[in-house]
């Protein structure tokens, strides 16, 4: 049995922080579970283009408000708590957080994620090699 408080991470390599985001990662691969937790902030005013090439994501937003946007059909979708989005075909996408308000997010990644990554100039994780 794994259990872990969000305190256990933070300030620890396990907290990710960029400009736009910081990731707290809860689980990840090497806790064998086939698919890694995250909880993160997107910061106030964030707007973030992202494409998963290498993993699908679910998110589910527990504070804040902002907006999703689906990059190839232009649809916006308005995100609050209680909203769930899956990014289940590697869909390219644009999240922003309203300005002064950050968004919090249970993030799970599958394949799961190692610990450290940063999005790379795509938008995306690489896949562990």
């Amino acid at each position: 049995m794994i259990i872990k408080q969000l305190e256990d991470v933070l300030g620890t390599p396990a907290e990710v922080d960029t400009p736009g985001w910081t990731s707290r990662r809860l689980i990840f691969k090497d806790a064998g579970m086939g698919y890694s937790v995250n909880d993160t902030i997107i910061k106030a005013g964030a707007k973030l283009e992202m494409t998963y090439r290498n993993h699908l994501e679910t998110v589910y937003c527990i504070e804040g408000k902002g907006q999703i946007t689906e990059v190839a059909s232009g649809k916006t979708h308005q995100i609050r708590p209680g909203t769930l989005y899956a990014l289940n075909a590697h869909d390219h996408h644009v999240l922003e957080a309203n300005q002064g308000e950050a968004m919090r997010m249970v993030c799970v990644f599958n394949p799961p994620l190692t610990g450290a990554e940063v999005h790379d100039a795509t938008g995306a994780y690489a896949l562990e090699t």
